[in-house]
Protein backbone atom coordinates (compact mmCIF):
# COMPACT_ATOMS: atom_id res chain seq x y z
CA UNK A 1 0.00 0.00 0.00
CA UNK A 2 1.39 3.42 -0.97
CA UNK A 3 1.46 6.32 1.45
CA UNK A 4 -1.25 8.94 1.16
CA UNK A 5 -0.17 12.48 0.14
CA UNK A 6 -0.68 13.56 3.77
CA UNK A 7 1.55 10.75 5.04
CA UNK A 8 4.20 11.55 2.46
CA UNK A 9 4.15 15.21 3.44
CA UNK A 10 4.42 14.35 7.13
CA UNK A 11 7.44 12.18 6.36
CA UNK A 12 9.02 15.03 4.41
CA UNK A 13 8.47 17.37 7.37
CA UNK A 14 10.17 14.90 9.68
CA UNK A 15 13.10 14.57 7.29
CA UNK A 16 13.49 18.34 7.11
CA UNK A 17 13.38 18.73 10.89
CA UNK A 18 15.93 15.95 11.37
CA UNK A 19 18.29 17.57 8.88
CA UNK A 20 17.83 20.96 10.58
CA UNK A 21 18.70 19.54 14.01
CA UNK A 22 15.14 19.75 15.35
CA UNK A 23 14.22 16.08 15.10
CA UNK A 24 13.71 15.74 18.86
CA UNK A 25 11.44 18.79 19.15
CA UNK A 26 7.83 18.62 20.31
CA UNK A 27 5.62 19.58 17.37
CA UNK A 28 2.25 21.33 17.84
CA UNK A 29 0.06 22.32 14.91
CA UNK A 30 -1.43 25.81 14.74
CA UNK A 31 -5.12 26.13 13.85
CA UNK A 32 -5.62 26.44 10.10
CA UNK A 33 -5.95 29.87 8.50
CA UNK A 34 -7.28 31.01 5.15
CA UNK A 35 -4.23 29.86 3.18
CA UNK A 36 -2.89 26.51 1.96
CA UNK A 37 0.13 26.82 4.27
CA UNK A 38 0.40 24.96 7.58
CA UNK A 39 2.29 26.09 10.66
CA UNK A 40 3.74 24.14 13.59
CA UNK A 41 5.31 25.34 16.84
CA UNK A 42 8.48 23.51 17.79
CA UNK A 43 9.78 23.21 21.36
CA UNK A 44 13.11 21.61 22.22
CA UNK A 45 14.12 22.56 25.75
CA UNK A 46 14.75 26.31 25.73
CA UNK A 47 14.70 26.42 21.95
CA UNK A 48 11.55 27.43 20.12
CA UNK A 49 10.81 27.87 16.44
CA UNK A 50 7.98 27.86 13.91
CA UNK A 51 7.81 25.46 10.99
CA UNK A 52 6.08 26.72 7.83
CA UNK A 53 4.89 23.95 5.53
CA UNK A 54 3.93 25.22 2.07
CA UNK A 55 3.58 22.28 -0.33
CA UNK A 56 4.13 23.09 -3.97
CA UNK A 57 1.25 22.55 -6.34
CA UNK A 58 -1.36 23.43 -3.73
CA UNK A 59 -2.32 26.60 -5.61
CA UNK A 60 -2.22 28.10 -9.08
CA UNK A 61 1.22 29.38 -10.15
CA UNK A 62 2.50 32.82 -9.24
CA UNK A 63 2.82 35.62 -11.78
CA UNK A 64 5.94 35.33 -13.98
CA UNK A 65 7.89 38.59 -14.16
CA UNK A 66 6.55 40.87 -16.90
CA UNK A 67 3.72 38.54 -17.92
CA UNK A 68 0.98 40.39 -19.79
CA UNK A 69 -2.63 40.38 -18.54
CA UNK A 70 -3.72 37.70 -21.02
CA UNK A 71 -0.95 35.34 -19.91
CA UNK A 72 -1.80 36.02 -16.27
CA UNK A 73 -5.48 35.25 -16.87
CA UNK A 74 -4.53 31.97 -18.51
CA UNK A 75 -2.35 31.00 -15.53
CA UNK A 76 -5.08 31.69 -12.98
CA UNK A 77 -5.97 33.91 -10.07
CA UNK A 78 -2.59 33.94 -8.30
CA UNK A 79 -0.93 35.29 -11.44
CA UNK A 80 -3.71 37.82 -12.04
CA UNK A 81 -3.60 39.15 -8.47
CA UNK A 82 0.15 38.67 -8.16
CA UNK A 83 -0.02 36.37 -5.15
CA UNK A 84 3.01 34.30 -4.21
CA UNK A 85 0.99 31.17 -3.47
CA UNK A 86 3.04 28.43 -1.83
CA UNK A 87 6.44 29.66 -3.08
CA UNK A 88 8.55 29.93 0.08
CA UNK A 89 11.20 31.94 -1.77
CA UNK A 90 8.82 34.91 -1.52
CA UNK A 91 8.51 34.76 2.26
CA UNK A 92 12.20 34.05 2.82
CA UNK A 93 13.44 36.80 0.51
CA UNK A 94 11.08 39.49 1.76
CA UNK A 95 11.67 38.49 5.39
CA UNK A 96 15.39 38.90 4.85
CA UNK A 97 14.93 42.31 3.23
CA UNK A 98 12.73 43.51 6.10
CA UNK A 99 15.07 42.16 8.79
CA UNK A 100 18.08 43.78 7.13
CA UNK A 101 16.35 47.14 7.52
CA UNK A 102 15.62 46.67 11.22
CA UNK A 103 12.03 45.42 11.02
CA UNK A 104 10.89 42.42 13.04
CA UNK A 105 10.10 39.87 10.38
CA UNK A 106 10.89 36.35 11.62
CA UNK A 107 14.48 35.33 11.01
CA UNK A 108 14.76 32.29 8.75
CA UNK A 109 16.71 29.66 10.71
CA UNK A 110 16.71 26.91 8.09
CA UNK A 111 15.06 26.45 4.72
CA UNK A 112 14.37 23.97 1.96
CA UNK A 113 12.76 26.21 -0.60
CA UNK A 114 12.33 23.46 -3.20
CA UNK A 115 10.46 21.26 -0.72
CA UNK A 116 8.46 24.18 0.70
CA UNK A 117 9.74 24.18 4.29
CA UNK A 118 10.92 27.14 6.38
CA UNK A 119 12.08 27.12 9.99
CA UNK A 120 11.27 30.53 11.46
CA UNK A 121 12.09 32.52 14.54
CA UNK A 122 9.21 32.24 17.02
CA UNK A 123 8.06 35.79 17.80
CA UNK A 124 5.62 34.59 20.45
CA UNK A 125 1.86 34.69 20.88
CA UNK A 126 1.19 38.35 21.64
CA UNK A 127 -0.83 39.20 18.57
CA UNK A 128 -2.25 42.72 18.73
CA UNK A 129 -5.74 41.23 18.59
CA UNK A 130 -5.02 39.15 21.71
CA UNK A 131 -3.29 41.68 23.96
CA UNK A 132 -5.77 44.53 23.37
CA UNK A 133 -7.15 45.69 25.76
CA UNK A 134 -6.26 43.35 28.63
CA UNK A 135 -2.49 43.67 28.44
CA UNK A 136 -1.74 46.61 26.18
CA UNK A 137 -3.28 49.98 25.34
CA UNK A 138 -4.97 49.99 21.95
CA UNK A 139 -3.76 53.45 21.01
CA UNK A 140 -0.17 52.61 21.94
CA UNK A 141 -0.09 49.48 19.80
CA UNK A 142 -1.77 51.06 16.82
CA UNK A 143 0.58 54.05 16.96
CA UNK A 144 3.52 51.64 16.95
CA UNK A 145 2.03 49.83 13.96
CA UNK A 146 1.63 53.13 12.13
CA UNK A 147 5.23 54.11 12.86
CA UNK A 148 6.50 50.78 11.56
CA UNK A 149 4.38 51.14 8.45
CA UNK A 150 5.65 54.67 7.80
CA UNK A 151 9.23 53.47 8.24
CA UNK A 152 8.64 50.66 5.74
CA UNK A 153 7.37 53.21 3.23
CA UNK A 154 10.39 55.44 3.76
CA UNK A 155 12.74 52.48 3.23
CA UNK A 156 14.16 51.49 -0.11
CA UNK A 157 13.72 47.84 -1.15
CA UNK A 158 15.39 46.12 -4.04
CA UNK A 159 13.10 44.58 -6.64
CA UNK A 160 14.67 41.10 -6.34
CA UNK A 161 15.78 40.25 -2.80
CA UNK A 162 17.57 36.91 -2.34
CA UNK A 163 17.55 34.21 0.30
CA UNK A 164 19.03 30.72 0.41
CA UNK A 165 20.29 30.91 -3.15
CA UNK A 166 17.02 32.09 -4.71
CA UNK A 167 15.60 35.47 -5.56
CA UNK A 168 12.02 36.71 -5.59
CA UNK A 169 10.76 39.46 -7.87
CA UNK A 170 8.60 42.01 -6.04
CA UNK A 171 6.21 43.25 -8.71
CA UNK A 172 3.83 46.21 -8.94
CA UNK A 173 0.32 46.26 -7.52
CA UNK A 174 -1.02 47.16 -10.95
CA UNK A 175 -4.55 47.80 -12.19
CA UNK A 176 -4.83 44.22 -13.45
CA UNK A 177 -4.21 42.85 -9.96
CA UNK A 178 -6.48 45.39 -8.28
CA UNK A 179 -9.33 44.73 -10.69
CA UNK A 180 -8.96 40.94 -10.51
CA UNK A 181 -9.38 41.13 -6.75
CA UNK A 182 -12.63 43.09 -7.06
CA UNK A 183 -14.01 40.29 -9.24
CA UNK A 184 -14.25 38.15 -6.10
CA UNK A 185 -17.17 40.40 -5.14
CA UNK A 186 -18.90 39.61 -8.44
CA UNK A 187 -18.07 35.91 -8.40
CA UNK A 188 -18.95 35.10 -4.79
CA UNK A 189 -20.59 37.86 -2.78
CA UNK A 190 -23.10 39.14 -5.33
CA UNK A 191 -24.52 35.65 -6.09
CA UNK A 192 -24.63 34.85 -2.36
CA UNK A 193 -26.87 37.81 -1.60
CA UNK A 194 -28.71 38.12 -4.91
CA UNK A 195 -27.87 36.79 -8.34
CA UNK A 196 -24.78 36.49 -10.53
CA UNK A 197 -24.09 39.69 -12.51
CA UNK A 198 -24.66 39.66 -16.26
CA UNK A 199 -21.80 40.12 -18.70
CA UNK A 200 -22.98 43.69 -19.29
CA UNK A 201 -23.00 44.42 -15.55
CA UNK A 202 -19.49 42.98 -15.20
CA UNK A 203 -18.33 45.23 -18.03
CA UNK A 204 -19.84 48.26 -16.28
CA UNK A 205 -18.12 47.20 -13.04
CA UNK A 206 -14.72 47.04 -14.72
CA UNK A 207 -15.25 50.40 -16.37
CA UNK A 208 -16.19 52.01 -13.04
CA UNK A 209 -13.04 50.78 -11.33
CA UNK A 210 -10.98 51.83 -14.33
CA UNK A 211 -12.27 55.37 -13.82
CA UNK A 212 -11.17 55.55 -10.18
CA UNK A 213 -7.79 53.80 -10.16
CA UNK A 214 -6.13 56.91 -11.60
CA UNK A 215 -6.07 58.59 -8.17
CA UNK A 216 -3.51 55.99 -7.04
CA UNK A 217 -0.80 57.70 -9.09
CA UNK A 218 -0.61 60.78 -6.86
CA UNK A 219 2.07 59.31 -4.56
CA UNK A 220 5.25 57.33 -5.04
CA UNK A 221 4.79 53.58 -4.52
CA UNK A 222 6.33 51.73 -1.60
CA UNK A 223 6.42 48.19 -0.29
CA UNK A 224 2.86 47.04 0.43
CA UNK A 225 2.62 43.98 2.69
CA UNK A 226 -1.08 43.47 1.73
CA UNK A 227 -2.37 41.95 5.00
CA UNK A 228 -1.34 44.37 7.74
CA UNK A 229 -3.81 44.03 10.61
CA UNK A 230 -4.13 43.07 14.27
CA UNK A 231 -4.15 39.31 13.63
CA UNK A 232 -0.84 39.54 11.75
CA UNK A 233 1.10 41.87 14.07
CA UNK A 234 2.89 40.79 17.24
CA UNK A 235 3.65 43.11 20.14
CA UNK A 236 7.35 42.98 21.05
CA UNK A 237 7.74 45.61 23.80
CA UNK A 238 11.31 44.54 24.58
CA UNK A 239 12.37 45.79 21.15
CA UNK A 240 12.64 49.46 20.26
CA UNK A 241 11.05 51.74 17.67
CA UNK A 242 9.80 49.96 14.52
CA UNK A 243 11.18 46.63 15.75
CA UNK A 244 8.52 46.52 18.49
CA UNK A 245 6.01 45.38 15.85
CA UNK A 246 6.45 41.78 14.71
CA UNK A 247 5.43 41.12 11.11
CA UNK A 248 3.90 37.80 10.08
CA UNK A 249 2.17 37.83 6.71
CA UNK A 250 4.02 39.53 3.86
CA UNK A 251 4.87 36.91 1.23
CA UNK A 252 2.43 38.55 -1.21
CA UNK A 253 4.07 41.98 -0.91
CA UNK A 254 4.07 44.25 -3.95
CA UNK A 255 5.07 47.83 -4.73
CA UNK A 256 1.96 49.97 -4.50
CA UNK A 257 0.26 53.01 -3.02
CA UNK A 258 1.17 53.64 0.64
CA UNK A 259 -2.48 53.87 1.78
CA UNK A 260 -3.16 50.17 1.23
CA UNK A 261 -1.63 48.79 4.43
CA UNK A 262 -2.98 51.71 6.43
CA UNK A 263 -6.47 50.72 5.32
CA UNK A 264 -5.78 47.08 6.18
CA UNK A 265 -5.02 48.21 9.72
CA UNK A 266 -7.82 50.67 10.41
CA UNK A 267 -10.60 48.93 8.46
CA UNK A 268 -9.95 45.54 10.01
CA UNK A 269 -12.31 42.81 8.86
CA UNK A 270 -12.05 40.93 12.16
CA UNK A 271 -12.26 43.61 14.84
CA UNK A 272 -13.69 47.09 15.27
CA UNK A 273 -11.11 49.87 15.28
CA UNK A 274 -12.72 52.94 16.90
CA UNK A 275 -13.54 55.62 14.35
CA UNK A 276 -12.13 58.29 16.68
CA UNK A 277 -8.80 56.44 16.48
CA UNK A 278 -8.76 56.00 12.72
CA UNK A 279 -8.37 59.69 11.83
CA UNK A 280 -5.43 60.38 14.20
CA UNK A 281 -3.75 57.21 12.92
CA UNK A 282 -4.23 58.31 9.33
CA UNK A 283 -2.80 61.74 10.12
CA UNK A 284 0.14 60.17 11.96
CA UNK A 285 0.94 57.91 9.02
CA UNK A 286 0.63 60.72 6.47
CA UNK A 287 3.03 62.89 8.43
CA UNK A 288 5.56 60.23 9.38
CA UNK A 289 5.65 58.75 5.90
CA UNK A 290 6.60 62.21 4.60
CA UNK A 291 3.66 62.45 2.21
CA UNK A 292 2.10 65.54 0.62
CA UNK A 293 -1.41 66.46 -0.59
CA UNK A 294 -3.75 65.08 2.04
CA UNK A 295 -6.81 65.45 -0.18
CA UNK A 296 -5.27 63.26 -2.88
CA UNK A 297 -4.15 60.78 -0.23
CA UNK A 298 -7.65 60.52 1.23
CA UNK A 299 -9.10 59.89 -2.23
CA UNK A 300 -6.56 57.13 -2.87
CA UNK A 301 -7.21 55.63 0.56
CA UNK A 302 -10.96 55.53 -0.15
CA UNK A 303 -10.42 53.80 -3.48
CA UNK A 304 -8.09 51.22 -1.96
CA UNK A 305 -10.41 50.70 1.00
CA UNK A 306 -13.33 50.02 -1.33
CA UNK A 307 -11.20 47.74 -3.49
CA UNK A 308 -9.91 45.78 -0.50
CA UNK A 309 -13.31 45.39 1.10
CA UNK A 310 -14.92 44.30 -2.15
CA UNK A 311 -12.25 41.61 -2.33
CA UNK A 312 -12.75 40.56 1.29
CA UNK A 313 -16.52 40.25 0.91
CA UNK A 314 -15.91 37.83 -1.94
CA UNK A 315 -13.14 35.93 -0.15
CA UNK A 316 -15.20 35.41 2.99
CA UNK A 317 -18.12 33.96 1.04
CA UNK A 318 -15.70 31.77 -0.91
CA UNK A 319 -14.12 30.50 2.30
CA UNK A 320 -17.57 29.66 3.66
CA UNK A 321 -19.08 28.04 0.57
CA UNK A 322 -16.14 26.48 -1.23
CA UNK A 323 -13.78 25.74 1.65
CA UNK A 324 -16.27 24.79 4.36
CA UNK A 325 -15.42 27.62 6.79
CA UNK A 326 -18.83 29.16 7.62
CA UNK A 327 -17.44 31.29 10.47
CA UNK A 328 -16.39 33.86 7.87
CA UNK A 329 -20.02 34.68 7.09
CA UNK A 330 -20.32 36.25 10.55
CA UNK A 331 -17.77 38.89 9.51
CA UNK A 332 -19.68 40.07 6.44
CA UNK A 333 -21.72 42.87 8.10
CA UNK A 334 -18.58 44.58 9.42
CA UNK A 335 -16.86 44.42 6.04
CA UNK A 336 -20.01 45.55 4.25
CA UNK A 337 -20.23 48.56 6.59
CA UNK A 338 -16.63 49.47 5.71
CA UNK A 339 -17.37 49.03 2.01
CA UNK A 340 -20.52 51.14 1.98
CA UNK A 341 -18.77 53.93 3.86
CA UNK A 342 -15.80 53.74 1.47
CA UNK A 343 -17.86 54.08 -1.70
CA UNK A 344 -19.59 57.15 -0.29
CA UNK A 345 -16.41 59.14 -1.00
CA UNK A 346 -16.84 61.36 -4.08
CA UNK A 347 -13.87 59.66 -5.77
CA UNK A 348 -15.89 56.41 -5.79
CA UNK A 349 -19.04 57.76 -7.47
CA UNK A 350 -18.75 55.46 -10.53
CA UNK A 351 -18.22 52.41 -8.32
CA UNK A 352 -21.10 53.34 -6.03
CA UNK A 353 -23.41 53.49 -9.05
CA UNK A 354 -22.20 50.08 -10.22
CA UNK A 355 -22.73 48.58 -6.78
CA UNK A 356 -26.31 49.89 -6.63
CA UNK A 357 -26.99 48.23 -9.98
CA UNK A 358 -25.24 44.91 -9.34
CA UNK A 359 -25.53 44.25 -5.62
CA UNK A 360 -27.83 46.67 -3.76
CA UNK A 361 -28.21 44.14 -0.94
CA UNK A 362 -24.76 45.11 0.36
CA UNK A 363 -26.31 48.30 1.73
CA UNK A 364 -28.73 46.26 3.83
CA UNK A 365 -25.88 43.99 4.94
CA UNK A 366 -24.00 47.04 6.17
CA UNK A 367 -26.90 47.92 8.49
CA UNK A 368 -27.09 44.49 10.16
Amino acid sequence: MTDSPADARAAARTEFLNAAGWGAARVEAFPGDASTRSYFRLSDGARKAILMDAPGGAEAPACPPDADPRTRARLGYNALARLAGPDTAAFASIAGALSARGFSAPRILEADLDAGFLLLEDLGDDLFARVIPARAHEGTLYAAAIDALAAIYRSSFEAEPRAFGKSWRIQDYDDTALLAETHLFLDWYAPERGEAPSDAARSDWDAAWGEVFGVLNAHAPGLVLRDYHAENLIWLPDRTAEASVGLLDFQDALFGHPAYDLISLIEDARRDVPRDLAEPLTRRFFERAGLADREAFDAAAAVLAAQRNAKILGIFVRLARRDGKPKYLDLLPRVAAHFVRDISHPALAPVRAAVREISPHVFAEADR
